[in-house]
């Protein structure tokens, strides 16, 4: 699967080349996943301007967007999908993956609100939420729908780290397409390299000002734990990502059709 040396936006892969059934693979330079935009400069980075990106759908709250606002490659669309609309000002349960720096500022409250195993256990919350909450169905309907478009080109999806909302999208995506649950968690871990080197200095800070590593391995990361609590949730809801694409996120079967037809090679 391509990866990226590119220094303005944070863990970019491309879902290309990822095994499916059938001994197919998905279309390498059509499905995109990063963290955010912010520092994106396609004159310092040639690699991504070559990639010719059409869509981007921003999953990030509207805090995140006015903080560090996207810097979206010239002729891409910007498609504003947010996953937790309403809830990222809570410290707790769906909010969490809005809140990575806020959470992390004060190790005394970090420890009491997310140590002794509260903060893997509010990130599994936080995924079953994925599945369950209609801001989060919303939000993936609109990249579903992207994707099913004629014109769609090259997308992008992100978040901030490009690990916890991405990483579910990137899950359906690819089951949609026809990986197996165990190439979708591979793919899924594939991404704590790059997230912890990108937020090392926060990690520095949090660990250095007495915070346990622990906590920020909790937030900072992703667990096999997590992915499951959203499969599981899946799974009990609609029987598995078909009846969830349908049901959930409304995407009608022709759309799916759509998609599978481009996007796996």
């Amino acid at each position: 699967m391509p990866q990226f040396d590119a220094s303005t936006i944070i863990n970019l892969r491309d879902l290309g080349g990822i095994a499916l059934t059938g001994n197919s693979a998905v279309r390498p330079g059509l499905l995109l996943r990063s963290g955010q935009l912010d520092r994106l400069d396609p004159a310092l980075d040639p690699s991504v301007a070559a990639l010719g990106i059409h869509t981007v759908v921003d999953l990030r709250t509207e805090h995140e967007r006015r903080h560090r606002p996207d810097q979206v490659p010239e002729g891409a669309r910007l498609i504003v999908a947010d996953v937790m609309a309403g809830r990222a000002a809570a410290a707790t349960g769906d909010g969490m993956p809005a809140r990575l720096e806020s959470v992390l500022g004060n190790p005394a409250v970090a420890e009491e609100h997310l140590g002794n195993g509260k903060a893997e256990k509010l990130l599994c919350d936080a995924y079953r939420a994925f599945v369950t909450s209609e801001a989060a169905c919303a939000a993936y309907r609109l990249l579903f729908s992207a994707l099913a478009e004629p014109d769609c080109g090259p997308l992008l999806f992100h978040c901030t780290a490009g690990k916890d909302r991405t990483g579910w999208a990137a899950t359906v995506v690819l089951l949609l397409l026809g990986a197996d649950e165990a190439t979708v968690m591979e793919e899924y871990l594939a991404v704590n390299p790059a997230v912890r080197d990108a937020f090392a200095p926060l990690i520095d800070r949090f660990t250095e000002a007495g915070g346990d590593p622990e906590i920020a391995d909790a937030i900072l990361g992703v667990r096999p734990g997590y992915l499951a609590a959203a499969l599981e949730q899946m799974h009990r809801s609609h029987g598995g990502v078909e009846g969830y694409v349908r049901e959930a996120l409304g995407i009608p079967d022709e759309a799916v059709d759509r998609v599978r037809a481009r996007c796996v090679a």
